[in-house]
């Protein structure tokens, strides 16, 4: 069985996306966005929903396409807190989340840099943590998934790939050094249960012992 592109083809197209999704995909495109793909999304969307997400915390908010998988996969009284560096890219995400129909409290959005954020927010009160953002920064990234997250609750990291980068010996590069320094920290966690997806640019989840 071939599990090359024509499966990852397959994988994406398997659950559809709707005209919000597509047009919050669209104004990553058009301001230059990588978007998680569509088989992350449902990736994300059904941990989301397994875990029974109350509140998420999202590191790179984008134009809101992972987003609403995420809150597409939340309970209905959940609450995503996204951080991100550019406001306008929020406002993006905020027009796309209330044309799905969220009401605008179901979104908490925090403009800033994640590692100045992140530690405002709560102990141990958070379900899922989803992390894509800036690459060198990861293992940081980390470090305040495991102090946000509940026991049970789950980190994903996007992008762990790097578009083929990260199995390249022939590459040493600080961000492709730092991912692989993430991969190799979540596996051998004692804390965590990791998978690595290949779905999207790789998705790297874990659990929260």
């Amino acid at each position: 069985m071939d599990f090359g592109p024509a499966a990852a083809t397959l994988a994406d197209t398997y659950v559809g996306e709707d005209a919000v999704l597509t047009y919050a995909r669209s104004q990553a495109a058009r301001t230059g966005v990588r978007a998680i793909s569509p088989s992350g999304g449902a990736c994300l969307r059904l941990l989301a929903a397994a875990v029974g997400a109350k509140a998420v915390a999202e590191i790179g908010t984008g134009t809101g396409v992972s987003g609403l998988y995420l809150l597409r996969g939340m309970r209905s009284d959940g609450i995503l807190t996204t951080v991100d560096t550019e406001p306008i890219r929020q406002e993006f995400a905020r027009e796309a989340y209330l044309a799905a129909g969220f009401a605008a409290n179901r979104a908490r959005f925090i403009p800033g840099r994640a590692l100045e954020v992140l530690p405002r927010l709560a102990d141990g009160q958070y379900d899922l943590v989803f992390c894509d953002g800036e690459a060198a920064e990861a293992s940081s990234y980390l470090a305040e998934s495991l102090r946000l997250l509940r026991p049970g609750g789950v980190v994903c990291f996007e992008g762990v790939f790097q578009q083929g980068r990260l199995t390249d010996p022939g590459l040493d590069d600080p961000r492709t050094a730092a991912v692989r320094e993430l991969v190799q920290e979540v596996r051998e966690s004692r804390q965590l249960l990791p998978a690595l997806l290949p779905v999207s640019d790789g998705l790297l989840c874990a659990v929260r012992r």
